[in-house]
């Protein structure tokens, strides 16, 4: 089966930064989200938080859920206090029928700091890494007896952020553990994005299509910049608009058989970069890639 092709709100209207796009309504967000092509698209911070309000919304527009963030603190928490807290967020994402949840862990995060350089951003000590990868991979366990299977995210700011690091939380954590490959993160991180997907591939099970702008993400890790104001001066981009080869990205996980979707994200200014035009920017990149993979 072909992957599909979603979209995140994010192009519209910012979650770190609600005064992005702040004046854009849920309303406009899904129409041009539909009349760019997507079949779907993630959650946002103005979507509504239960299926019943959410369900008619989106089928009104002929859209499906792909999934939505949740941030962990399984640094600081037990399993079974993680569990508890992602019980809503859960139940949202299994009434709509996502197959995957974007989780990522928070503790100590530093991407929503415009005060915090890149290099702040907390990091795991030894001994640290077997527990978290234990208490993981039991809460993957617990998404995936309720039909919904963890897409962990590597995130600029958290403690999985490197190519490194994607490594040994695959060595740590059980098969209930999936890998989210963000290809913008990857990218920031200093990372080989086709790399991870050729070694990754068999536990990726989503996928996050960002694109970077060289000259700006040069200029971010020279100057220690803090992840917002990377964003802001535009170091993201969609596909086919920067740097990302996706088209080698999707042929290294073409021998996986990979099926899920495929979103479209990037976090950047609405009021510079016109939500409607990169969307469909953006889709035509993808679709182009998955073309040119074979996917």
């Amino acid at each position: 089966m072909a992957p599909r092709i979603g979209i995140n709100p994010l192009t519209w209207t910012n979650d770190d930064m609600p005064e992005l796009g702040g004046a854009t309504p849920l309303e406009t967000c899904l129409a041009e989200a539909r009349e760019a092509g997507y079949e779907g698209i993630e959650m946002g911070h103005k979507f509504p938080r239960t299926a019943a309000e959410l369900r008619p919304i989106l089928d009104r527009h002929g859209l499906s859920l792909v999934s939505g963030w949740y941030s962990a603190n399984l640094m600081e928490r037990t399993v079974e206090e993680e569990i508890a807290a992602v019980e809503g967020h859960l139940t949202l994402l299994g009434e709509m029928g996502c197959p995957v949840m974007v989780f990522a862990e928070a503790m100590g995060s530093t991407h929503g700091d415009r005060d915090a350089p890149i290099s702040a951003r907390p990091q795991l000590a030894d001994d640290e890494w077997a527990p978290f990868g234990e208490r993981l991979t039991r809460v993957a366990e617990h998404l995936a007896s309720r039909g919904v299977a963890m897409a962990y995210h590597h995130h600029m700011g958290t403690v999985i952020e490197t190519e490194a690091e994607v490594d040994r939380l695959m060595a740590c954590t059980g098969v209930a553990v999936g890998l989210l490959l963000d290809t913008g993160h990857m990218s920031f991180a200093g990372a080989d994005a086709v790399a991870v997907a050729a070694r990754h591939g068999g536990r990726i099970n989503h996928v996050h299509c960002k694109d970077v702008r060289a000259d700006v993400l040069e200029k971010a890790r020279g100057g220690d910049m803090s992840f917002l104001d990377a964003v802001l001066d535009g170091v993201f981009t969609v596909p086919g608009d920067g740097a990302v080869d996706f088209a080698a990205v999707l042929a290294a996980l073409r021998p996986f058989a990979y099926s899920g979707w495929l979103v479209v994200e990037a976090e950047q200014d609405p009021a510079k970069a016109h939500p409607l035009t990169y969307a469909r920017m953006g889709i035509e990149g993808v679709r182009s890639a998955v073309a040119a993979a074979g996917l």
